[in-house]
């Protein structure tokens, strides 16, 4: 008798998520061009026909998913996650899974502890979170597992033995490699490391990156040096120009979060051109300053694929049993002008 493939086989011999052949054999969502041509060639291999694949499902129960992200109204950062989690919802689209999106204030500890509580009254099965207060998240998470809810984390990871799943980046190498590149395209000189728009004391986030950046002045033979600052963005023009004012041996500056693009407009404002800047994320116009060279690195942290991990990681334990791990740590990715298009990649789309 000829085999009788499911979609977890086929997406095995294709090298993709079962979601991806769902796209594929309905023609609906997005998929790379690489991907179409391998679901495409198992296809005719196994000549496929619809009525040969078989779900392979848990059972029929619908599973409610709730996702617990900073508000990506307020925060361009985010804003990514908005399509990661659009692209989740077409993918798996013919399967039994309701998604539900929550926003929080991110500077706002009671916003996120309103909108924590209300995932406990929605009482769905998984939960996808970013932890962005340390001691609140612990206590949220606990609570959530008290419920049986599957907790997964993104972007910011914390310890706590009850998080199904952390996808992100180990954020202490990130800060290594950006005083590595200062080292690499200055040789000496005092960087300042800036946090902008942030409440330092609960920044544990960009803690980590600052704490990699100094381990690796400190071990190696780097004549690189740092001094810690923290500016508004309400008053950050004025702050900025103080600082450079009084401290004119400043060569560089690491900005540790992605509003790498505002340090920069100031620098093209004052005409200031003697000093390199490195920061995060593609922003459009975090992109702007890359391509004039304002910028001279970006260290790209993918929130539209983080989120996109850890809803698959929750979405496959869920209908499969898929073994997850327990930590996907993720590329770091250095971006500069010239490599920057190659991270546009062409995709086919049905809609």
């Amino acid at each position: 008798m000829k085999k009788k493939y499911t979609i977890k086989d086929i997406a095995e011999l294709a090298g993709v998520s079962k979601g991806t052949v769902d796209r594929v054999i309905h023609k609906r969502g997005k998929v790379s061009e690489k991907a179409f041509a391998d679901v495409s060639r198992i296809l005719a291999e196994i000549d496929y026909k619809p009525n040969l694949i078989a779900r392979n499902l848990k059972n029929n129960k619908i599973y409610t998913l709730c996702v617990l992200i900073p508000d990506y109204n307020l925060d361009q950062y985010w804003l990514s996650c908005k399509e990661g989690i659009k692209s989740v919802k077409q993918e798996y689209a013919s399967f039994d899974i309701v998604i539900k999106t929550l926003l929080y204030h991110s500077k706002d500890v009671d916003s996120f502890l309103q909108k924590s509580n209300e995932v406990l009254d929605l009482k769905p099965d998984g939960v996808l979170m970013v932890p962005s207060f340390q001691k609140e998240s612990d206590t949220i998470i606990n609570l959530f597992a008290n419920q049986n809810i599957v907790v997964s984390i993104f972007n910011n990871n914390i310890t706590n033995d009850k998080i199904f799943n952390f996808v992100g980046q180990d954020l202490i190498k990130s800060g290594r490699i950006a005083a590595k590149l200062f080292d690499l395209i200055l040789g000496e000189g005092k960087i300042a490391v800036l946090y902008i728009g942030a409440n330092y004391k609960n920044a544990t986030y960009f803690h980590e990156k600052e704490k990699g950046f100094r381990a690796y002045i400190k071990s190696t033979q780097t004549k690189i040096s740092s001094t810690t600052l923290t500016f508004s963005t309400e008053n950050l023009e004025s702050e900025f120009l103080s600082f450079l004012k009084n401290n004119p041996d400043i060569k560089g500056l690491f900005v540790t979060n992605s509003k790498t693009y505002m340090v920069a407009e100031l620098l093209e404002k004052h005409h200031i051109k003697n000093l390199k800047l490195i920061g995060y994320d593609l922003l459009d116009k975090n992109i702007t300053h890359l391509k004039n060279n304002t910028i001279q690195f970006l260290i790209h942290q993918n929130a539209k694929h983080q989120i996109y991990l850890g809803l698959t990681n929750l979405i496959e334990h869920f209908m499969f049993s898929k073994t997850t791990p327990k930590n996907n740590l993720l590329p770091i990715n250095i971006i500069n002008s010239e490599n920057l298009s190659s991270y546009t990649q062409k995709e086919i789309s049905y809609s």
